[in-house]
């Protein structure tokens, strides 16, 4: 093609649920442009966006994905972003790297929660769109039912420019509405043969350009007044229209097919480069508005390759072979191969490797990467997904899209001891890789915990694990990290003496238990007075106060809010030591507890449940048989929020609940709030538990 420029490129996401086609899809175009000499398909795990073995072997997209082709003088690149719930963190980075969306819908599956989902990000982020119906070869598939469902779910309007020919399995091609012709499918062929329109299909065309040149003629003043004045408009007169219309955002074309059989993708093809926006035109409409990382101060870049550099980064793999690329979009400027440059996220100076182009798991090494491009750069040490990376003498930081935090966790353990620390590298890798995941070694438990957006989500990464880091790992639920406290003040001796023959021990001393407020965490005070401890020793009971309280005498959990005071003793001139008295401050502590009337405390998560304004009822008398408390309801359209205080042991396995209610349609985010009395039956049963687990582990040891 002719030489790269900002104008002629186009960076475009496909967005949509698992099994709508998108990667079929993308396959068709790659095809038809000629980048690829057949098409591969996803049962047979042989196309250019799924190539991730885990993919391969789920049918599924798991990551996004990026491609690149031609097609009349300008450059698209493509990111074939995951529809999976689980994985829809990489969809809202995808989004952030484009300048236009393509919606692929199947018309045989209709309109999916996760593409609600998505299309929140997508206007949002005031995304120019078309949109794509799937699947007009199956049978009892029709273009008109499944245009109103997304106009219904997506509260959009849409314009039909091109129009089916046949049904079913007789689906032959289509109409192109604005050119007045037809594209036929040829069999093994990349080219769709161009024709006249059907004669059965020519009232039906007329009446649908009608309505498109009515639709577009309403978006644009003076397009309105030719109309009205001559009742039609010229095929330049509606592209340009369209152009104008898409970019606006005044309504989404629809263009359909079928993608396994690469039927529509000409004319998406054409739409996809004289429709949605080059950079420059993106930018125009909506500024790259950023901000100074030192100042705060509103920064703006123009999209050219004369600007200074910025770029943002939306993804990060660590290969086995090529080592850790960082996939970017360069917003301004040009990023050379082996440059230096600064991440003005992480506040810190990098130096970059090769800079390549992306087509599925293949790389083009390149000198540079221009302002509108989408490429990969090697070797950045300290760079993340979501970081904004810039000339350092103009820095610039970018907003990153909020991610959701994880909502199902689970406890792990390597099937070797030896693997620990490989599991553990090998997570943190994957968390780099993976924003949407959190691992974390859970201090209060002793686990180590990994956290997704879904049990596909978790599957995925032990699979990964597996292959890339050569470690298994048994999962189960986590532990509750419950807590003990006092309800009462008590005082207690604690006296520790020990004589062996020469040099013996001697610890005594008096404490005072007193309850705090929650969360206050626990005190030491020293009110012993005319030296009945010295003070040399005082650090001693402190020392064996604080160890005392990490294992309570319930359930053997960490004993909060609560002040000790030490307030009287005894010592022996010979005898008393460090030890002594940190053993005889253990002692009085735990003797103290006994009397102190000891509660047990449970974490209580503040939730906020999305869900649709159909099943609300249903999802509050769930959390309320999870002894939840409903703090409010708040509407948002066809949905509802629903803000809960509910106990964490009550949440564990809350995901799949949540989903059999709503048909997957609902989502939840839970925060830590605070810690509250466990009610006196469940404590009970924890507490039995407790003692059960500690009596058959004696008996192993025994």
């Amino acid at each position: 093609m002719k030489e790269l420029t900002t104008g002629n490129i186009r960076n475009i996401a496909l967005v949509s649920y698992t099994g709508a086609g998108k990667t079929s899809l993308v396959e068709a175009l790659l095809y038809t442009a000629g980048t690829i000499p057949t098409m591969g398909s996803v049962p047979g795990g042989t196309t250019v966006c799924d190539y991730e073995p885990e993919e391969v072997q789920h049918k599924v997209s798991i990551g996004a994905s990026v491609a690149h082709f031609d097609w009349k003088g300008v450059r698209v690149n493509v990111i074939d972003a995951p529809g999976a719930l689980s994985f829809q963190g990489e969809a809202r980075m995808a989004l952030r790297a484009v300048d236009g969306v393509l919606i692929v819908v199947s018309a045989a599956a209709g309109v999916k929660t996760e593409l609600e989902k998505i299309w929140s990000a997508v206007k949002e982020m005031a995304l120019p769109c078309l949109l794509f119906v799937n699947d007009l070869d199956k049978d009892r598939t029709l273009l008109a039912p499944t245009l109103e469902a997304c106009e219904k779910a997506l509260e959009c309007k849409g314009l039909p420019v091109a129009v089916p020919i046949g049904e079913g399995a007789q689906l032959e091609g289509v109409v192109d509405l604005v050119g007045g012709v037809s594209w036929r499918s040829l069999k093994d062929s990349p080219k769709a043969q161009q024709g006249a329109i059907p004669p059965d299909l020519a009232g039906a065309c007329a009446e649908a350009r009608k309505k498109l040149t009515e639709g577009v003629a309403e978006t644009d003043d003076r397009l309105l007044e030719k109309y009205l004045a001559e009742g039609d408009l010229t095929a330049e007169e509606l592209i340009q229209g369209v152009k104008n219309g898409t970019q606006r955002l005044s309504f989404v074309p629809v263009l359909c097919g079928s993608a396994v059989k690469n039927i529509g993708s000409t004319l998406l093809l054409d739409l996809l480069a004289w429709c949605l926006p080059a950079p420059g035109e993106r930018a125009a409409q909506a500024p790259l508005a950023g901000i100074h990382p030192q100042t705060g101060e509103p920064v703006a870049r123009r999209a050219d390759s004369a600007e200074s550099l910025s770029a943002f980064v939306f993804k990060t793999i660590i290969d086995p072979f090529m080592g850790r690329l960082s996939y970017v979009r360069v917003l301004s400027g040009t990023l050379t191969a082996d440059a230096a440059f600064y991440n003005a996220t992480r506040r810190v100076k990098e130096k970059g490797g090769h800079v390549f182009w992306i087509l599925g798991k293949k790389y083009v090494q390149v000198p540079a990467l221009r302002a509108g491009e989408i490429g990969a750069i090697g070797k950045l040490k300290d760079t993340q997904t979501g970081d904004t990376i810039c000339d350092d003498h103009h820095p610039v930081q970018y907003p990153s899209p909020h991610l959701s935090r994880p909502v199902m966790s689970f406890a792990l353990e390597p099937k070797s001891k030896a693997d620990i620390e490989k599991v553990s590298l090998g997570l943190h890798k994957l968390v780099e890789e993976d924003p949407t995941l959190e691992f974390v070694r859970n201090n209060e438990t002793k686990e180590m915990i990994l956290s997704g957006m879904g049990q596909l989500h978790v599957d995925v990464t032990f699979e990964k694990l597996r292959r890339k880091y050569g470690v298994d790992v048994n999962i189960h639920t986590p532990k509750v990290p419950y807590k003990e406290t006092i309800r009462k003040m008590a005082q207690a001796q604690g006296k520790y003496k020990k004589q062996t023959g020469g040099h013996g021990q001697f610890g005594d001393c008096w404490l005072q238990l007193d309850p705090l407020p929650r969360g206050k965490g626990v005190e030491f005070v020293n009110k012993v007075v005319g030296g009945a401890i010295p003070r040399n020793f005082i650090p001693a009971v402190e020392k064996g106060v604080i160890e005392a309280s990490h294992e309570g005498i319930l359930a053997g959990f960490p004993v909060v809010d609560l002040r000790t005071t030490v307030y009287d003793g005894s010592y022996h001139t010979v005898d008393s030591s460090e030890m002594s008295f940190k053993i005889a401050a253990s002692m009085g502590f735990k003797k103290a507890l006994e009397s102190a009337h000891p509660i047990l405390l449970e974490p209580i998560m503040t939730v906020e449940v999305t869900t649709p304004d159909d099943v609300v009822g249903a999802v509050i008398g769930d959390l309320n048989s999870r002894r939840g408390r409903i703090l409010g309801v708040n509407a948002s359209g066809s949905t509802e929020a629903i803000k809960a205080l509910v106990p964490l042991v009550e949440l564990l396995k809350y995901t799949p609940t949540l989903n059999a209610i709503t048909g997957g349609r609902g989502s939840y985010a839970m925060e830590f709030h605070s810690y509250e009395e466990v009610p006196h039956d469940q404590a009970q049963r924890i507490i039995d538990e407790h003692k059960a687990a500690k009596a058959a582990k004696q008996a192993v040891h025994q």
